[in-house]
């Protein structure tokens, strides 16, 4: 056998397996295990400290009524007194509760003004409780806000990027409960997909079969393979979720066409194929003149001036500037380069996903 043939088989096998190996992913980023969750929390506070930008107390009342609570819990007397600061803003409180999370440790948390508040900026959010869809207080949240936004204003204009009325405060939560879970006591888990496919399910049975030996994974449906804890003889459901869960497997991928009118944003996979299509691109301008009239009455007579409104409102189309035809199984890369040839913007009717 020729030698350069022989070399040439070879680079071309390492080559495959390195492109096998570059699109494998490990089973803890294609799953998410059985009773490993987490919980959302939600609380209702206030956020002090702010520089004027707070609640105009006279159209959230509900602001006043929690700060006059807070006082009088702190052994201020606050009924009857007449008191707008506004420096002040009541606020929604959201956290999310990590699997296996222990008393002491600490979350991130995210605060939300629901009053009329034009920004959180340099807030400090007051020791505020976080409640479970339970009842329960898991969390107490309390630190100072930091917001992801920026207002300037004058006399007469007024500037704001981001959202100031938002926020976040990076471990300012403590928990304070712990949910009940005894992991230990599991005989089987099941594998929920987070992108339910048959192929993928099948791959990752293959996977763990492969390596502990036996039938231990079996395929439910296309989103959940089950794992029986017995047969794969590691001893505790954690020992047996840390020997497969580097596994790695190669997902099924669909393509996908991912479409935001809002933002004017398009997100193609590199599997998509377009079937054959014309595409054309015009423009519509709507024109709209406001040209109001003064009608005044004779000279020495009664009556008022009056205002006539007069509009006026055209509809111009132009011509589409260009018409393609683009061929059956085209690739990514040329849509892009067809499309941008032909100056098409990426605005839909409405946000949708197509596959």
């Amino acid at each position: 056998m020729n030698w350069r043939y022989l070399l040439a088989c070879v680079l071309a096998i390492i080559s495959l397996a390195a492109a096998v190996q570059a699109q494998s992913v490990r089973i803890k980023d294609l799953v998410e295990v059985d009773g490993v969750r987490s919980n959302d929390l939600v609380g209702y506070g206030l956020v002090v400290g702010l520089n004027g930008s707070g609640d105009g107390l006279r159209n959230a009342p509900f602001t006043e009524e929690i700060m006059a609570n807070m006082l009088e819990r702190l052994g201020v007397n606050v009924n009857g007194e007449q008191f707008r600061p506004r420096n002040v803003a009541a606020v929604f409180v959201t956290g999310r509760l990590p699997p296996f999370a222990r008393a002491g440790s600490s979350i991130d948390v995210t605060v939300s003004a629901i009053g009329d508040a034009t920004s959180l900026l340099g807030g400090t959010l007051i020791m505020t409780p976080l409640n479970a869809a339970d009842g329960q207080i898991y969390a107490v949240a309390q630190g100072t806000v930091i917001a992801g936004g920026a207002e300037a204003q004058g006399e007469a204009a007024r500037v704001i990027q981001g959202v100031p009325t938002a926020g976040v405060i990076p471990g300012g939560a403590r928990i304070e409960r712990e949910v009940e879970f005894d992991f230990t006591q599991m005989t089987s888990l099941r594998l929920a997909l987070r992108e339910p496919d048959f192929t993928t399910a099948a791959r990752i049975e293959e996977v763990i079969n492969r390596s502990v030996g036996g039938t231990a994974a079996v395929m439910l449906d296309a989103g959940t393979v089950r794992l029986d804890l017995h047969k794969t003889g590691a001893g505790s459901p954690a020992r047996a979720i840390y020997r497969i869960e580097n596994l790695a497997v190669e997902p099924e991928r669909r393509a996908r066409v991912v479409v935001d009118q809002r933002s004017g944003t398009i997100v193609m996979g590199e599997d998509v194929r377009i079937s054959r299509v014309a595409v054309s691109q015009g423009n519509l301008t709507l024109r709209i003149e406001e040209a109001p009239i003064a009608v005044q009455p004779n000279p020495f007579a009664e009556g008022e001036t009056v205002v006539v409104p007069r509009t006026r409102a055209d509809i111009v189309e132009e011509p589409g500037i260009g018409l393609a035809e683009i061929p059956n199984g085209t690739s990514l890369s040329e849509v892009i380069a067809g499309l941008n040839a032909l100056g098409v913007s990426p605005r839909v009717g409405s946000r949708h996903h197509a596959e």
